[in-house]
């Protein structure tokens, strides 16, 4: 069974950066298209960024240009760069693997 496991999360001032780390165990990790999503209070959840399984990307309009999704095959790992950060990317970030396995997320507050 999937298990996945987010790091890398805290506060940070706007304009600062953080990278957040995805590792995934009990999976064919090449395999699965991973995605990180983000919810905070009052919203709805949004999908952040995309990564498939041949590499190809995709990113949520509000965070181009400024967060990088990677992936490491060999080390089963998903990153997620990000830059420039706002307070509205203030939330609980999540990643996933294919359509049904999700790790616990980790908290971004972005603040001054």
């Amino acid at each position: 069974q999937g298990h996945l496991e987010e790091s890398g999360g805290g506060s940070v001032q706007p304009g600062g950066s953080l990278t957040l780390s995805c590792a995934v165990s009990g999976l064919q990790f090449r395999l699965y298209d991973m995605r990180w999503h983000r919810q905070s209070p009052g919203r709805q959840r949004q999908e952040v960024a995309l990564i498939r399984h041949d590499g190809r990307t995709s990113y949520l309009y509000d965070v181009k240009g400024r967060f990088t999704i990677s992936r490491d095959n060999d080390k089963n790992t998903v990153s997620l760069q990000m830059n420039s950060l706002k307070v509205e990317d203030t939330a609980v970030y999540y990643c996933q693997a294919g359509a049904t396995f999700w790790g616990q997320g980790t908290q971004v507050t972005v603040s001054s």
